[in-house]
C-alpha cells in the first residue's frame, strides 16, 4: 500500500524530470548547431581567409621527416635573370691590370671572356623639365596680343607630361600608393613638388584615358563563350557597394555597383547571354540562370566547403552524409588530376561515372538535419550545373580563376579604404581592369597606361585591351 502510494507520488516528478531532460537535449542540440554556424571559416564556407578569427591549424612540418625542405629542390632547373643585350647597355667601364696581383710579373691579354657585372642605376635627376612657349604677337589692326598656339597634347597635359602622368597613375593603381606617398616620392626622389589637388587632377586624366579600352571590354563581354564571375564588398563614404569581377579567357573586367543582385548580370551580360558562367552558389546567379535560361557551372570548390560544414554538425546522419559526399567529390578531383595520364575517352568516361556517383549520394534521402536536406535539394534542383565542365570545353570545374583575379581588389580595399565618389569608382574599375588584363596577357601595365595617356592627350585612337585588336587602336569615346 505504501509502495503504491510512493510510486504515485514519484510519477509526476519523474515525468517532469523527463520533460526537463528532453527540453535540455533539444536546447543542447540547438546550441551545438549554433556553435557550428558561428564556427564557419574559409575551409567550411565561402568566407574569405581574412575573416577567420582563429586560423585553422597548419599541417605539421615535414622537414626532417623525408618531406620537402625549404628553398630550391634537387633536380629543378636553375632560374637566372638573362643578361642585358648590347643594345640595352648605355655605358661600358673596362678595368685593366698593369702587372700580376700575385707575383708582380708581366701580363699579356688572354682569350678568356672578361668578368662582367651588369649594374642598373637611376640617373641623378630622373626628370626632364621642358618649357613650351607660345610667342606673343601684336596686331595693329585688332589692337590686341595674339599667342602662337601650343600643341594640343601639351595644353591637355598641363604640369606633367605623359610619362610622369602615367607613372603617377601606375603608382596610385598598381602600387596602392596614397596621394601623400606619391607626393613624398616626387619630392624626395624626383625633386618635384606637386599638391594633392594636382595629383587628383592627374589621376582624373589617366582615368579618362582608360575609359575607351574599358568600355570596349564591357561591350565585348556578352560575346564570350565562358566567363567566371565573383563579387566582393566595396566601401564608399560608409555606404556598401560591390565590386564585380568578370574574367574572360584573355581579359578581366571589374565593375563597382550598389547592387549585388542579378540586375548587374543583366546589365553587363544581357538577357540573351549564350555562354557559360562559372560562379559560386550565390542567389543572384541562380536567379539569372532561372529567369533567362543561362548555362552555369557552379563551383565545385565552394561545394566542398559547404559539404565540409555538414561534417562539423552534431547530427550523426548529417555527418555521415557529408563524409560520403565529400569522398565522392574528392574521387572526382582525383580523376581530374590524372587527366594527362589518361586517354580522352577514358577520362570522360571516368568523369561521367564519378558525376553519377556524386548525384546518387547527394540525392539519397537522409533522415538528417535541415542543412543536409538543403544540400539534397540543391542537388535536386541544380545538380547538373555542377558538372557542365564535363561536356563543355574550356569550362573550369571551380571558380578559382575569378577569386584569384579579385584578390588584388581585396588588397587594394584594405589599403585605400574604398572610394569617395563616382569618379573614384570609375578610376578603380578602369585601372583594376587594365592591371588584371595586362597581367593575364603578359603585357606591361605601365606601358599600356603610358600609351593610353599619350593617345588621350593627343586625341588619337586609344589602345585596345582586346588581344585581337591590341595593335590597331580605336577612336576616342
Amino acid at each position: 500500500m505504501n509502495g503504491e502510494r510512493g510510486c504515485a507520488t514519484c510519477a509526476p516528478i519523474v515525468e517532469a524530470l523527463q520533460l526537463t531532460i528532453a527540453k535540455q537535449e533539444l536546447r543542447i542540440r540547438e546550441l551545438e548547431e549554433r556553435i557550428a554556424q558561428l564556427s564557419k571559416n574559409s575551409a567550411t564556407s565561402s568566407k574569405p581567409p581574412s575573416s577567420d578569427i582563429v586560423k585553422p591549424p597548419k599541417e605539421p612540418s615535414l622537414e626532417g621527416k623525408g618531406g620537402r625542405t625549404k628553398g630550391a629542390q634537387p633536380g629543378h632547373p636553375k632560374h637566372e635573370r638573362p643578361p642585358f643585350s648590347p643594345d640595352q647597355i648605355d655605358d661600358v667601364h673596362t678595368y685593366t691590370l698593369e702587372d700580376c696581383p700575385d707575383c708582380g710579373g708581366d701580363l699579356e691579354p688572354s682569350d678568356a671572356a672578361p668578368r662582367v657585372i651588369q649594374q642598373i642605376e637611376i640617373v641623378e635627376v630622373p626628370v626632364l623639365i621642358e618649357e613650351h612657349r607660345g610667342q606673343a604677337y601684336w596686331c595693329k589692326r585688332c589692337q590686341k596680343i595674339h599667342y602662337a598656339p601650343l600643341p594640343p597634347q601639351v595644353e591637355r597635359a598641363g604640369l606633367t607630361g605623359p610619362g610622369l602622368t602615367a607613372l603617377i597613375g601606375y603608382m596610385k593603381g598598381a602600387c596602392h600608393a596614397s596621394f601623400s606617398t606619391i607626393r613624398k616620392f616626387l619630392r624626395d626622389v624626383v625633386g618635384v613638388k606637386i599638391s594633392r589637388g594636382q595629383l587628383a587632377k592627374i589621376i582624373g586624366k589617366v582615368s579618362d584615358a582608360l575609359a575607351g579600352p574599358y568600355e570596349e571590354l564591357l561591350r565585348n563581354l556578352p560575346s564570350e563563350a565562358t566567363i567566371n564571375v565573383d563579387e566582393t564588398g566595396h566601401k564608399e563614404n560608409g555606404d556598401r557597394f560591390w565590386t564585380w569581377c568578370f574574367r574572360a579567357e584573355l581579359y578581366v573586367l571589374f565593375r563597382i555597383d550598389q547592387s549585388r543582385g542579378s540586375g548587374v548580370l543583366i546589365e553587363v551580360l544581357g538577357q540573351e547571354f549564350n555562354g557559360v558562367i562559372g560562379c559560386d552558389y550565390f542567389s543572384a546567379y541562380r536567379k539569372y540562370m532561372k529567369d533567362f535560361d543561362i548555362a552555369v557551372q557552379f563551383c565545385l570548390a565552394h561545394l566542398i566547403r559547404d559539404v565540409k560544414f555538414l561534417i562539423t554538425l552534431p547530427d550523426e546522419p548529417t555527418r555521415a552524409y557529408g563524409v560520403r559526399l565529400l569522398d565522392e567529390i574528392r574521387a572526382m578531383f582525383n580523376v581530374i588530376h590524372r587527366r594527362e595520364q589518361m586517354q580522352e575517352a577514358a577520362f570522360l568516361e571516368a568523369l561521367q561515372a564519378r558525376r553519377q556517383k556524386i548525384l546518387t549520394v547527394g540525392l539519397e534521402p537522409v533522415a538528417a538535419s535541415r542543412e543536409a536536406q538543403n544540400m539534397a535539394n540543391r542537388f535536386r534542383k541544380h545538380g547538373e550545373a555542377y558538372f557542365r565542365f564535363i561536356t563543355t570545353p574550356g569550362v573550369d570545374p571551380t571558380n578559382n580563376v575569378a577569386e584569384q583575379a579579385i584578390r588584388f581588389v581585396v588588397i587594394d580595399r584594405m589599403v585605400t579604404q574604398g572610394t569617395r565618389s563616382e569618379k573614384g569608382r570609375q578610376w578603380c574599375q578602369r585601372i583594376w581592369t587594365v592591371l588584371a588584363t595586362c597581367a593575364r596577357q603578359g603585357r606591361s601595365a605601365f606601358e599600356f597606361i603610358l600609351e593610353a595617356v599619350k593617345a588621350g592627350l593627343a586625341g588619337s585612337p586609344w589602345p585596345s585591351l582586346l588581344p585581337a585588336v591590341s595593335d590597331t587602336g580605336r577612336s576616342p569615346p
